[in-house]
């Protein structure tokens, strides 16, 4: 497999030419067999997927709206990343699932309709990037779902669409078509291993909780009390400052935690209703168990490092092409300048390989043997093997 990245700050037709000849001068004249982008929202879609589909006639296309758009050779906000796969020993395909908000039943059959895998041999490996648009919720649904209907041999990896952390208005790319509500995904057919790493960093505090009312990512109460009662509480008894009207420096870090079988998945609050409720980035399973969690300094940097490495173990020997992160537009925002360490760590465990990605509303991590599901605030690292 070879691979090409390319970034920049043009925005629609000019960075869609800008970009895809790049992609074509890194891949010697030939066109991808796959191409990922990560776009800035501030910009035209549909110029940026056309002049991009003209100028290296990629095989099939995917991606996303971003919330900070990164790789090995640059980070900021207000770009557009693309990443370039070829490798005629391999199969891509690309598909689109419609209408979460509705019917996710559908949504998911649709994206595996596109999965060529399912029912053609020749391939020992199946894996598919999966970007969500998850301002439409029930993400965690919708990976599930997935699982259930490739029967547990497909490892899924990526994100959530993001819009620079206005939470207003995500799309995901299917071709040069501009999509919300929606998910898209790209199934990769191998003969060699991919390795899919993930890590968070936080660890839960003393007191667990039951969640006792929640809607989707709505949650009204913990052990019976309104649940910005609970974290009122907890600020106070942590010495923090907690502004219902403006709760989101406390909520960066004082996340919450929900429990499963392989440790916390972790929720961010983003707002505080009249009620007491807060909504969260993603959705809270009422009747579970959940704790407001902690992290360090460090702790962003060493989660990502470990899901790198995590990665790179389970190519079976084999070198690594290039590598894909998806971390929560939280953990940028919290970290502020820090977030470059994270981006460092990561490098320093790839040596010379190629990295791009997003900042995410949520990442997406389904493989055997990992902290599997839909996320926020989680390293996902993906490595392709050359």
């Amino acid at each position: 497999m070879r691979a090409a990245i390319a970034q920049t700050d043009r925005t629609g037709r000019e960075a869609g030419d800008m970009l895809g000849g790049e992609v074509r001068r890194q891949l010697d004249g030939d066109a991808p067999h796959a191409l990922v982008v990560f776009a800035t929202p501030d910009q035209d879609h549909g110029e940026l997927l056309t002049a991009l589909t003209a100028a290296c006639e990629p095989g099939v296309l995917v991606g996303c709206s971003s919330a900070g758009e990164f790789s090995s050779a640059q980070s900021g906000v207000g770009m557009t990343c693309v990443l370039a796969l070829h490798d005629p020993e391999a199969e891509f395909n690309a598909s689109l699932g419609r209408g979460l908000r509705e019917d996710r039943d559908t949504a998911a059959g649709n994206l595996v309709s596109g999965f060529s895998g399912l029912e053609a041999g020749g391939f020992r490996y199946r894996s598919a990037l999966v970007l969500i648009d998850a301002l439409a919720g029930y993400a965690d649904e919708l990976v599930d779902r997935l699982t259930l209907l490739t029967g547990g041999v497909y490892r899924f990896f990526g994100g959530g669409a993001g819009d620079d952390a206005r939470f207003e208005h995500t799309v995901v790319f299917h071709g040069t078509e501009v999509v919300h509500d929606a998910a898209v995904a790209l199934e990769i057919l191998t003969n060699k291993p991919v390795g899919i790493g993930v890590s968070h960093g936080w660890t839960p505090g003393v007191e667990r909780m039951r969640v006792t009312d929640a809607e989707g990512m709505r949650l009204g109460s913990l052990n019976a009390m309104p649940a910005a009662d609970v974290f009122d509480a907890h600020a106070a008894a942590t010495g923090q400052t907690f502004d219902h009207a403006a709760p989101v420096p406390f909520f960066l870090h004082n996340v919450l935690g929900v429990e499963s079988a392989d440790g916390f998945r972790l929720r961010v609050p983003l707002a505080v209703h009249e009620d007491g409720a807060v909504s969260c980035a993603a959705d809270v399973p009422a009747g579970t168990t959940s704790c407001i969690m902690t992290t360090g300094s460090g702790s962003a940097a060493e989660a990502a490092a470990a899901a790198t490495r995590s990665a790179l173990e389970q190519l079976d020997g084999h070198e690594p092409a290039v590598a894909l992160l998806f971390d929560c537009v939280a953990t940028r925002l919290r970290l502020g300048d820090g977030f470059g360490e994270e981006l460092a760590a990561v490098q320093n465990e790839l040596g010379d390989v190629q990295f791009a990605g997003f900042n995410t509303y949520g990442q997406i991590a389904q493989a055997e043997g990992q902290f599997s599901g839909f996320h926020n605030c989680t390293a996902v690292v993906c490595v392709l093997p050359r």
